[in-house]
């Protein structure tokens, strides 16, 4: 696992920034939402926005790994190849942007479907209601093919005091 973070920026420096390179485990999913949480209270994000960051970066996370080319593997230890998956939260007085990419190939017109439904999820089906719930909570959420070309990048984006949902 590789760490990145900034303290509070000064006049002219970017805002700060926590940027994990993970092992596609949930075992380091669940170690990166505690580092999420204590990222952003650090960073002056209100305690009432907290929990909703904390559940989108769990929803983004166990998706990559459960579907990002991680096979659902519990440690590092018991993913059949080495698969990477990558978060960056940035904070600003407006609000978050959080980026989590993948390694698990996928088409992001399809995974863009899921974001932006005609209609809503279905009730009946086990799963497929996390995106539908996510993108409610947030003022964006977008999908991209990721920067090295072997998965796919989801960012949301909340801004404090907009309505959501």
């Amino acid at each position: 696992m590789s760490v990145a973070g900034a303290g509070e920026p000064r006049s002219g420096e970017a805002k700060p920034e926590l940027s994990l390179d993970l092992p596609a485990a949930h075992s380091a999913a669940r170690m990166a939402r505690h580092l999420v949480r204590q990222f952003a209270k650090s960073g002056g994000l209100p305690e009432a926005e907290l929990d909703t960051l904390v559940l989108v970066a769990d929803e983004l996370l166990t998706n990559a790994v459960d579907h990002g080319g991680g096979k659902g593997s519990l440690e590092e230890a018991d993913l059949e190849r080495p698969v990477r998956m990558r978060m960056q939260l940035g904070l600003d007085p407006l609000g978050w942007e959080l980026r989590v990419s993948d390694q698990g190939g996928g088409d992001p017109a399809l995974v863009d479907r899921l974001l932006h439904p005609d209609d809503l999820p279905d009730l009946e089906d086990e799963r497929g209601r996390g995106f539908f719930l996510m993108a409610q909570m947030v003022d964006s959420l977008e999908v991209r093919r990721s920067a090295d070309g072997l998965g796919l990048e989801l960012i949301a984006i909340r801004r404090l005091g907009s309505d959501h949902g």
